[in-house]
């Protein structure tokens, strides 16, 4: 059945963890954005950190941090530690020799922050990476990180109903790549991410969803986060950005291309903890 769309958007304050990018680097390459030999300029990436946290933090939203651990440089990809679902936490397991130390890593963090019910994952997934929270159902991809069965593993976990669906173009190696939520009810999505019989999944569960050009989705525009009202967006993504506003979203577009060297966004830098202990 075809979820309605939301009347008007209307913000909501999050709780969201993050990773000051202390160590970042791009020493290998596990994605097509990664070049080695193109080098970062790591402090132009704190100072574009800072003002992504900062941005969180002017709308209202809380702000934690994880300690970041050197020798670790893409552990500012905070999405991809874990998913938070009701306060219960299904932890990654990465897919890569080179990020697996920061499974264990976040699952730590969370257990010194208070969370009870913290599930080590006996299957391959990269966190919010490639699973989308929204009101009563999780959207989760393989194709490229996850595995099937670790979405699987996550319903039966979190107690909620999980759809699957599969990533085909190596660019959009995660789901946050390709897809956000703009409420818990509406998405933006790029189609030629996904396979043929996962655009008819979305097109049924959300044929009012925003579809995004090639164009925007190449500087990583859907790797966008939302509150229901406002969006931070990459700021080449002009032309998303305006069909956002057009439908009444308020958009703050951030540079954030120092990071998108290693692949990631605003998104990739943001776990959302929800129902997250007091």
């Amino acid at each position: 059945m075809a979820r309605p769309a939301d009347p008007a958007p209307v913000a909501a304050p999050r709780h969201y963890l993050m990773c000051r990018p202390t160590y970042f680097a791009v020493e290998y390459a596990i994605n097509p954005w990664m070049n080695p030999a193109l080098g970062v300029d790591r402090d132009r990436a704190v100072r574009q950190w800072e003002g992504l946290r900062d941005l969180y933090l002017s709308l209202g939203h809380r702000v934690s941090e994880i300690a970041p651990i050197e020798g670790l440089p893409d552990m500012v990809f905070a999405a991809n530690g874990g998913l938070v679902v009701d306060g219960r936490v299904y932890g990654a397991r990465f897919a890569s020799a080179e990020r697996t130390p920061e499974g264990p890593a976040y699952l730590d963090w969370f257990r010194k922050a208070g969370y009870v019910e913290t599930n080590e994952p006996k299957h391959v997934n990269e966190g919010e990476g490639d699973f989308i929270t929204l009101d009563d159902v999780i959207l989760a991809a393989t194709g490229f990180r996850t595995e099937a069965a670790a979405h699987q593993e996550a319903e039966r976990l979190l107690d909620r109903p999980v759809v699957t669906l599969q990533l085909v173009d190596p660019r959009f190696y995660h789901l946050d790549t390709a897809l956000f939520a703009l409420s818990g009810q509406r998405i933006a999505y790029y189609p030629g991410a996904f396979s043929e019989g996962s655009r008819r999944v979305l097109r049924a569960l959300y044929p009012d969803a925003l579809l995004a050009t090639e164009e925007d989705a190449a500087v990583l525009g859907l790797n966008a986060v939302g509150d229901g009202r406002n969006v931070v967006i990459a700021a080449e993504a002009t032309a998303l950005a305006e069909r956002l506003r057009s439908l009444g979203y308020t958009v703050h577009p951030i540079e954030l291309d120092e990071l998108r060297k290693a692949g990631g966004g605003a998104k990739c830098c943001t776990l959302e903890l929800r129902d997250s202990p007091s």
